[in-house]
């Protein structure tokens, strides 16, 4: 028996592939703990859904969700020192994960934690934390175990999982079929988040930049995918904009949506990676209250918040921060990629130049993840 906790979609995503792979290497086996739907996929049994660990930024809903979620952590890990898997794998949810790892690791249960916390761009005072928790570490990013053994952490890189999910060669056509919309379409891809409180803070602000494209390009198609139980929220924003109608809100199928998008407006997050691998333009906004935006900014370590610049470590797709994440700044930087796109035959020298340089990051990152993962996971727990 292995346990896993995965938080949000972007965790329950790497989670099903990596469930994906041990089934592979391990045939059969019973997977516990906490969860979304790829997971569920897997044959994972889920004793609580993973939404419950969602939440963002420094703000009230953290201080209200805290009890709720301090008490599940409880609940599971008393099952857990009772049940005693074999290996705990945390998947991201390093706020969540890390000190539940520490206390397992105490009791004598191994523990893997998969995807490195971000101690090269903020809160670099994690790294004692996750000396202190993780066994061993899975590393998404070529860089990351270098860094890790300079603090007597074992880990081991073993790419992006959705280096390899996603096609190197994305086929746009095929995906617009799949939402209706034509092959010389105009697509802008809007994603403020899954999370209730990043459509809280992030979709008014995106939904009215697309009512400003729309006045500048009356012709654009509008696609904003989000997850089942928030849509409801969503098309309440949309029609409170003057939007609903001009805005086709699919339930899931982001990958889709970025697949047939020519631009995509987006949230900060895994998300932007996943754009990245699409090889699509894309403008970054970070929108969050005003406090968690000054804590954010004195632990932040680098200039960039998205995973495109940060992995470029430059510049390559604009970034707005909550300060400047106006809709009528985020509304002009989406046009301009559009602009650079008017000849569909000759993009301009920026387009091309940035789809060759995500197809050379596509290349670092693809890896057989599963495998790569599955032996340092069995090679731990045969130690």
């Amino acid at each position: 028996m292995i346990s896993m906790v995965a938080g949000e979609a972007s965790g329950d995503l790497l989670a099903g592939l990596l469930l994906q792979g041990l089934h592979a290497r391990w045939g059969h086996f019973q997977a516990t703990g906490i969860g979304g739907p790829h997971m569920a996929a897997q044959g994972f049994q889920a004793w609580w859904p993973n939404h419950k660990l969602a939440v963002h930024g420094y703000n009230w809903e953290v201080l209200r969700r805290y009890r709720e979620i301090l008490g599940i952590r409880n609940q599971l890990q008393a099952r857990l020192l009772q049940e005693r898997p074999e290996v705990f794998i945390g998947v991201d949810a390093p706020d969540f994960n890390l000190d539940l790892e520490r206390n397992l690791r105490q009791a004598g249960i191994k523990t893997v934690h998969f995807v490195c916390p971000s101690i090269w761009a903020w809160r670099a005072n994690r790294v004692e934390k996750i000396r202190r928790s993780a066994d061993h570490v899975l590393c998404i990013f070529p860089f990351e175990p270098e860094l890790l053994a300079r603090h007597g952490i074992a880990a081991t890189y073993v790419g992006h999982p959705l280096a390899s999910a996603i096609p190197l060669e994305p086929d746009k056509n095929r995906a617009r079929a799949v939402l209706g919309l034509n092959p010389d379409d105009k697509v802008l891809a809007l994603l403020p988040g899954s999370r209730a409180s990043e459509i809280a803070h992030i979709a008014p602000p995106f939904i009215e930049a697309a009512k400003r494209i729309r006045q500048a390009m009356p012709s654009v198609k509008l696609v904003l995918p989000t997850v089942p139980t928030l849509r409801r929220a969503v098309e309440n924003i949309a029609a409170q904009a003057g939007m609903r109608e001009h805005i086709q809100i699919t339930d899931g199928a982001s990958h889709t949506a970025l697949a047939a998008c020519d631009v995509t407006l987006i949230a900060s997050g895994t998300a932007t990676l996943e754009a990245a691998l699409f090889k699509r333009p894309m403008v970054i906004a970070y929108c969050i209250g005003w406090l968690s935006f000054q804590i954010m900014r004195r632990k932040q370590l680098q200039p960039w918040i998205g995973l495109p610049n940060i992995l470029s470590q430059e510049f390559v797709v604009p970034e707005f921060l909550p300060d400047r994440a106006t809709p009528a700044a985020l509304a002009e930087s989406v046009l301009q990629w559009f602009d650079d796109m008017k000849d569909r035959e000759n993009p301009s020298t920026r387009v091309t130049t940035l789809e060759q340089r995500f197809t050379d990051l596509h290349h670092r990152l693809q890896r057989d993840t599963s495998k790569l993962a599955a032996d340092a996971i069995q090679t731990l727990v045969a130690r």
